[in-house]
């Protein structure tokens, strides 16, 4: 076979290189072409390095190029992987920074909440941008894969308004899946057999059978609270499971900023979060992860560059979907993932334009969800919170329009949990000015955003955040890495 494979924000170096060694331990697609493409010379240069290094060691016939001009990467390209953060780090920082001075303390700050509102004002223009040179440019039929977030606005936006063919991406029901085998004692993470469903990060095991016995509220309960590691970890998404009946896909992280409930005192966070790694809980602990992340690449690149030289072993191909969806499409051979795509009816008790998350299968005709699932209430409920906030967002970044943004954050139920309607409108406007420069569509709306501040009597504090932990140096994250191995 012989096609071409275009990734948007191929300077995700980690991710990208993730995908290209899955996408080639499909024996099939030696002949393909990954042709990549970022905003960041200095990072395609080195994601580059790293690819042709991988090539060259399994002796592959694969071609790959670099370019930051995006229409040139897609031209011909029967599929497109969209990983981009459109703003980088520094945007992130304001969608952290801001909102605590109002008193929202998130975690990630990616999906909803006031910093997923203000990623996805940044990410739909450019998704636009790139919906648009798909249709002109790229093969057709071509398929785009989104993994960026905030997913459900993004995938939203690129169908609704891009038209083109989009199917969201995500690893969040693997790893609870895995979670799930491994407290039920599962040798292996196939012996759990599950139907989850739901929207993107607030996906629900709405039903589980391990070994084809069928695992119950009580017994998942007992399993999660015996374990030594979870019990400790994942204490939200354990009460949710007691409350709600059926468990949680997304970290304790993540789940504890898309619920009112559990963030909204700061002196109550602290009971709910574990410290022990970002994702269950700590005060913008995606932020501090990504940056060091970030520091360490850039240090021991040539240690990266170096691993590079190792064969490609099919056996440790991950369960990103990627590389999945397109074997079953290029090869007939099906796939069973979870998928996020326009409602239309999959899910009984979600709206019918919503993007859901729900399973799905895939052979040359495409990917056809499995139609007809009712989530239990609750959990409908709390989807349709996150869905109404989605919607308004993704009309709002549309049409610029900054006042049907505030009243999005609003209705956000972190933030409704915790700031006043004042509150609210001061921070929107701090936010868009701070941002201005990835937010064209609100540059009329910035001047009065300005001289509304400058009047502003709405009361603010410098505040940390309950649960923060600062940026370690690359010195302590060596050190820590050689504890660990020595302790291993």
């Amino acid at each position: 076979m012989s096609f071409k494979i275009a990734i948007i924000g191929a300077g995700s170096v980690g991710f990208t290189k993730k995908l290209f060694t899955d996408i080639l331990c499909v024996p099939e697609f030696k002949d393909i072409e990954f042709a990549l493409t970022d905003v960041s010379e200095h990072n395609l240069a080195m994601i580059k390095a790293i690819l042709d290094r991988i090539v060259e060691a399994n002796k592959l016939p694969t071609k790959v190029t670099a370019t930051t001009n995006r229409r040139e990467a897609l031209e011909g390209a029967r599929y497109i992987i969209s990983c981009v953060r459109v703003g980088g780090l520094e945007a992130y920082a304001d969608d952290i920074r801001i909102p605590l001075k109002y008193g929202i303390d998130q975690c990630v700050g990616d999906t909803i909440c006031a910093g997923g509102i203000l990623y996805g004002q940044r990410n739909i223009p450019v998704i636009l941008d790139f919906c648009k040179d798909i249709r002109e440019v790229a093969a057709t039929g071509t398929k785009f894969l989104n993994y960026a977030n905030p997913m459900a606005m993004n995938t939203w936006a690129a169908i609704e308004y891009g038209k083109v063919d989009t199917v969201g991406l995500c690893h969040g029901v693997q790893h609870g899946a895995e979670q799930i085998a491994q407290v039920l004692g599962a040798k292996s993470p196939k012996e759990l057999d599950y139907v989850c469903s739901g929207i993107n990060h607030q996906t629900w095991f709405i039903e589980l059978k391990l070994n084809g016995r069928p695992v119950g509220k009580d017994e998942l309960i007992s399993a999660f609270e015996a374990h030594p590691v979870y019990s400790k970890q994942e204490k939200l998404r354990i009460d949710v499971l007691k409350r709600f009946g059926v468990y949680s896909t997304e970290s304790n992280g993540h789940l504890s900023e898309y619920l009112p409930w559990y963030r909204k005192r700061p002196d109550e966070i602290a009971r709910w979060i574990d410290m022990s790694d970002w994702i269950h809980g700590e005060t913008g602990g995606y932020l501090r992860y990504s940056t060091e992340t970030r520091n360490w690449f850039e240090t021991e690149y040539p240690q990266f560059l170096e691993a590079a030289s190792k064969p490609i072993d099919p056996a440790k191909r991950s369960n990103e979907h990627a590389s999945h969806i397109l074997e079953a499409l290029e090869t007939n051979r099906v796939y069973r993932g979870h998928f996020n795509v326009k409602n239309n009816g999959v899910i009984t008790n979600l709206p019918q334009d919503a993007i859901i998350e729900s399973p799905g299968f895939v052979d040359r005709f495409g990917i056809n969800m499995a139609a007809g699932i009712t989530l239990p209430e609750a959990c409908a409920a709390t989807c349709m919170a996150s869905i109404n906030v989605q919607r308004m967002s993704v009309h709002a970044a549309i049409a610029g329009d900054i006042d049907l943004l505030k009243l999005a954050v609003l209705h956000d139920p972190l933030v409704g949990a915790v700031s006043t309607p004042e509150e609210v409108w001061q921070m929107v406007d701090e936010m868009v000015v701070a941002q201005a420069q990835w937010l064209p569509q609100y540059a009329h709306a910035v001047p009065a955003a300005k001289e509304r501040l400058s009047k502003s009597k709405v009361k603010t504090r410098e505040w940390a955040g309950a649960a923060r932990r600062s940026v370690r140096s690359i010195e302590e994250l060596r050190a820590e890495k050689a504890a660990l191995k020595q302790a291993g």
